[in-house]
C-alpha cells in the first residue's frame, strides 16, 4: 500500500536543540500505563542473533527500491557516523574530545561492517555514551549535597549542538555544574524550597540513570538502522516492532488515550499537537509546547517525575484502558513565560474517527450594503478506513466522503463561499488527496508520481461530476504538508480557487511501508518495518512541492517566527526537480483579479489589531528562538520573566482596547486573540465572490454552530495562550 508519509513533518518540525532520538524513538502517540524496573547494574550491550536478519533485508530493500539510488560506501559511512552520534549526544553533553577522536577510526569503515550486516562496532560506540551518562548522572547527584551561589553573574549554555566537544572531565563538569545549577533555579524561581528542589531533582537524574540502564538492544539497534536510514533520506526509517505498533495506533485514527502527538526535546515529553475530538482537546487546557514533567495513574497514585525518561515509556504510563485517570502534571511552553506547574487529570477514551474528521461551521461576512455566508470545513488529516474499505463495507468512512456530506450540509445553510482549512495537515493517503481534488474539478490529472526508475504516472479525479462549484478558498501553513501540498497545488494549478496562508512544508516523496517479519527465520520474533521513499510526486504543472512547497496566492503569517523550518532545513533532503506538464484544463470559472484583492487585503490587514497582536507575539518569541544560554544570575532570570510578561500583557491589552474590552473585563480571554488568518481568508473570498470590494467586512459565526472564533481550530500554534 502506497501512502503519504506524515510522520517526516513531526521530524522536521523538531529543532536541532531536541536530541533523545536514543530514548524516543522517531515519535509516539496517545498514552498508557506501564510500570519501571529497577536500577540494576549497566552490562554491555550487544547485537540479537535477528538483527543480522533484519540488517540484510534493510539493504537489499533500500539497494533495490529507495527513489534516491545509493550505494553503501565511504562517504555514506561518514554520514551514518554523523548523524548516530548526534541521535545519541546531539547537545554534545556526555561524549568527551576524546571519545569522538577516538571513533574517527570507524568513520570510513561503518560501510564495510553494515554490508556484512555487523552493527557491533556502533553497540560498542553506544556502551560507551551509557557509561559517560551514567557518570554524568552520579556527578549530578554529588552536586545536589553542596549549595550553589545565585548571585553569581555566569549562564548556562543549553544549546550545544554546534558547540565543540568537551576537551576534558573538568571542562564536562563544569558544564554540568551549570546544568544543575539551572535546574535547581527553575524549580527556586517556581517558588518551591531546597528540600523539595533536592528531592525533585535528586528522584529525576536518578530517573533517567534507570532510564538509560533500561535500553535494551533493540532500542539501540533501531536508533543505529535509523542513523543509516536518515543519512540516505530524511523520510525513510526503520520501526521495531515496538515503534511500528506506535506507528500503526497513530495511522489508524482509533485508539484509547488522552489525544496528543508528543516529542522529546532535551530531557523533556513536549505536548507536539493536540489531537481533535480527544479527551485532552475536549478538556481544554492541554497546549502545544506544554512539557509533561510527571504522571500519576488514578485519584491516589503518586505523581511521578519522568523529566529524562524515554518518550517511549513516558507514552507507556500515560496510556491506558477507556474509562480510567491519568494525572498530568504540566509545566507550560516556557515562551508563554509562565513558570507555575499544574496537575491535569484526564480520563482516558476512545478517540474515534468521527470526533477526528473534518469538521465544518459557518461565518457571516458582514458589508456596507450585504451579507454573505462563509462555509468553513477543516481537514486535520487525510484520512480513510483502509480496513472497511477493503472488506467492502459500503459506509466506510474517508476524508472525500465526509467532506461531500459537510458540503451538502452547508449548501442547505445558504453558504455562499467555502474555506478548506488544511492548516497544520501533515497528509495521509494518497488516494484520499486525488479524491478531495475532486470535488471540486470536472475531471482531469490531479498529480504526477515518478518512481524510482523514472516512470512517470498521472493519478487523475476518479469520479465525474463536481460537489461544490462555488467561491473556493484553501488555507495552509508551514505545517500542512504532504497530502495537503497535492490538494492544494492542483486547486492553484487549476485556478480552481484561491490559496491563502504561509508557504507549505515542502514535503513532495511517497513512502512504501515493508513488513519485515514475513522474512523471520524465527516466526516468533518479528523483525519490525521498513518506511521507504519510493517515489516524488509532482503537481499537474509539472513543478515539484520538494523543498518550495507550495507558496499561497495571499501570504498570511502565523504566530511563529519565520525561520528555516520544513524540508528545506533538512540537509540531505531529496531537491527540487520538475518534469513535463500534464494535460489540464483550467476551470471555466477562474478569472479572478489577485492584483485587485491584495490590494484591497494589504489596506484592511496593516492596521487589523488581530494581525497586529500576532506580529507582536512573533517578535516577542523571535528572542527565545534565537537565543543558545540563559543566565544563571537569580535576579536577572527574575527580571527576564517580569519583563516578558508584562510585554505580553502590553500586547494582549492593546488587542482588548481595540475590540472595545476594559483592562479588567472578565471572560477576555474566551474571546480574544481571535483566528485572524481565518477571518481574513473569510474577506478575501467574500471580495472575490462580490462586486464590491469594500475594505471594511466584519465576520461573525453563524449562530447555529459552535465552533468558537478566538483561537478557532487545532491549527494556531498557541496562539495567545
Amino acid at each position: 500500500m502506497h501512502y503519504l508519509d506524515f510522520s517526516g513533518l513531526i521530524k522536521g518540525a523538531i529543532s536541532k536543540r531536541c536530541s533523545g532520538v536514543i530514548a524516543a524513538g522517531l515519535f509516539a502517540v496517545l498514552i498508557g500505563s506501564g510500570v519501571s524496573a529497577p536500577i540494576s547494574a549497566a552490562s554491555a550491550l550487544s547485537a540479537q542473533p535477528h538483527h543480522d536478519q533484519t540488517l540484510k533485508y534493510v539493504n537489499y530493500f533500500v539497494e533495490r527500491y529507495h527513489y534516491r539510488k545509493t550505494r553503501l560506501d565511504d562517504p555514506l559511512s561518514s554520514r551514518i557516523l554523523d548523524r548516530y552520534l548526534n541521535a545519541l549526544d546531539g547537545n554534545r553533553s556526555y561524549f568527551l574530545a576524546e571519545d569522538i577522536e577516538s571513533f574517527e577510526a570507524l568513520r570510513f569503515e561503518l560501510d564495510d561492517y553494515l554490508g556484512s550486516h555487523d552493527t557491533e562496532p556502533l553497540f560498542s560506540i553506544f556502551n560507551r555514551y551509557r557509561g559517560r551518562v551514567i557518570d554524568r548522572i552520579d556527578y549530578a547527584l554529588r552536586l545536589l549535597e553542596q549549595p550553589f551561589d545565585f548571585s553569581v553573574d555566569e549562564s548556562y549554555p543549553f544549546d550545544r549542538t554546534e558547540a565543540p566537544w568537551a576537551i576534558d572531565a573538568t571542562a564536562l563538569n563544569d558544564l554540568w555544574r551549570r546544568r544543575v545549577k539551572n535546574d535547581y533555579l527553575i524549580l527556586k524561581l517556581e517558588g518551591k524550597q531546597h528540600e523539595e528542589i533536592v528531592d525533585t531533582l535528586s528522584d529525576r537524574y536518578q530517573q533517567q540513570k534507570r532510564r538509560i540502564l533500561q535500553i535494551s538492544s533493540q532500542d539501540v539497534f533501531q536508533t543505529i538502522i535509523n542513523a543509516y536510514m536518515s543519512a540516505i533520506e530524511p523520510h525513510t526509517g526503520y520501526f521495531s516492532p515496538r515503534a511500528t505498533e506506535n506507528f500503526k495506533i497513530r495511522m489508524s485514527l482509533s485508539l484509547e488515550g488522552i489525544g496528543a502527538v508528543l516529542q522529546s526535546q532535551n530531557e523533556f515529553t513536549v505536548v507536539q499537537r493536540v489531537v481533535p475530538g480527544g479527551p485532552a482537546e475536549l478538556e481544554g487546557s492541554l497546549r502545544p509546547g506544554d512539557r509533561i514533567t510527571g504522571v500519576g495513574q488514578g485519584d491516589g497514585d503518586p505523581i511521578v517525575d519522568v523529566i529524562g525518561w524515554r518518550l517511549d515509556d513516558v507514552v507507556d504510563l500515560i496510556r491506558g484502558p477507556k474509562g480510567s485517570i491519568v494525572r498530568l502534571k504540566i509545566r507550560p511552553d516556557p515562551k508563554t513565560g509562565k513558570s507555575e506547574s499544574r496537575i491535569l487529570a484526564l480520563t482516558r477514551d476512545q478517540i474515534k474517527l468521527e470526533e477526528q474528521a473534518a469538521q465544518s461551521m459557518l461565518l457571516e461576512v458582514i458589508g456596507p450594503d450585504e451579507v454573505r455566508r462563509v462555509g468553513v470545513i477543516d481537514i486535520p488529516t487525510f484520512y480513510v478506513d483502509f480496513d472497511a474499505r477493503s472488506r467492502g463495507d459500503a459506509d466506510y468512512r474517508s476524508t472525500t466522503r465526509d467532506v461531500r456530506a459537510l458540503i451538502s450540509n452547508l449548501e442547505r445553510q445558504g453558504m455562499d463561499g467555502l474555506i478548506v482549512d488544511l492548516r497544520g495537515n501533515g497528509g495521509g493517503a494518497l488516494a484520499e488527496a486525488t479524491a478531495l481534488t475532486g470535488l471540486f474539478i470536472d475531471s482531469g490529472p490531479v498529480v504526477q508520481v515518478r518512481d524510482a526508475r523514472g516512470r512517470t504516472s498521472v493519478n487523475r479525479n476518479p469520479n465525474k461530476g463536481i460537489a461544490y462549484a462555488g467561491p473556493l478558498a484553501v488555507i495552509v501553513d508551514r505545517d500542512s504538508a504532504s497530502a495537503s501540498e497535492i490538494f492544494s497545488g492542483a486547486i492553484q494549478d487549476y485556478r480552481r480557487g484561491i490559496i491563502i496562508g504561509e508557504p507549505t512544508y515542502g514535503k513532495g516523496t511517497v513512502q512504501n511501508l515493508i513488513n519485515l517479519d514475513p522474512y523471520s527465520k524465527d516466526q516468533e520474533q518479528p523483525l519490525g518495518q521498513l518506511k521507504l521513499t519510493i517515489a516524488q510526486f509532482f503537481r499537474i504543472n509539472g513543478e515539484s512541492t520538494q523543498h518550495r512547497g507550495v507558496v499561497p496566492d495571499f501570504v498570511l503569517p502565523g504566530a511563529e517566527p519565520d525561520l528555516p523550518y520544513g524540508e528545506k532545513a533538512l540537509d540531505n533532503a531529496l531537491p527540487f526537480a520538475q518534469i513535463d506538464a500534464a494535460a489540464f484544463a483550467r476551470f471555466a470559472d477562474s478569472e479572478v483579479n489577485l492584483e485587485q484583492l491584495r490590494e484591497v487585503h494589504s489596506r484592511r490587514v496593516i492596521d487589523d489589531p488581530d494581525f497586529t497582536y500576532l506580529a507582536g507575539i512573533r517578535e516577542l518569541d523571535l528572542a527565545l528562538t534565537q537565543s543558545t544560554e540563559i543566565s544563571l544570575l537569580e535576579t536577572q532570570r527574575k527580571a527576564e520573566r517580569d519583563q516578558r510578561e508584562a510585554e505580553q500583557e502590553r500586547i494582549f491589552g492593546n488587542l482588548k482596547k481595540a475590540y472595545g474590552f476594559s483592562d479588567d473585563a472578565d471572560g477576555v480571554s474566551e474571546d480574544l486573540p481571535r483566528d485572524a488568518v481565518l477571518l481574513e481568508s473569510a474577506r478575501i473570498l467574500t471580495n472575490m465572490s462580490i462586486d464590491s470590494l469594500g475594505d471594511r467586512l466584519v465576520v461573525q459565526l453563524v449562530k447555529e454552530n459552535t465552533a468558537p472564533l478566538a483561537n478557532a481550530g487545532k491549527h494556531q500554534n498557541g496562539v495567545g495562550q
